[in-house]
């Protein structure tokens, strides 16, 4: 499935994110991957995606611009490939 705006996201339960001076590193405990969040956004949103009905929510909410939306919901479908995020 792909993530769209209109998708209700998680951060996977298996998955620890470490704040890191570039943004953080996820790690997935079940299938061991790593993933390097480079942006500060990201991992806002990537941390509080459950707290919102739709990741368009989230972003709004992370007050993310309406023109970085399509960048963002292509970073969060690479890391619901990953496991990191998965649909709700």
């Amino acid at each position: 499935m792909s993530i769209t705006l209109e998708t209700a996201c998680e951060l996977n339960p298996q998955v620890a994110l470490r704040p890191e001076s570039f943004g953080a590193l996820a790690y997935h405990y079940g299938n061991r991957k790593l993933v390097f969040l480079k942006h500060p956004d990201v991992v806002a949103v990537v941390r509080d995606v459950a707290d919102y009905a739709t990741l368009q929510d989230a972003l709004g909410a992370h007050n993310i611009q309406p023109s970085r939306w399509p960048s963002f919901v292509e970073a969060i479908d690479s890391l619901a490939a990953s496991d990191i995020i998965r649909v709700r």
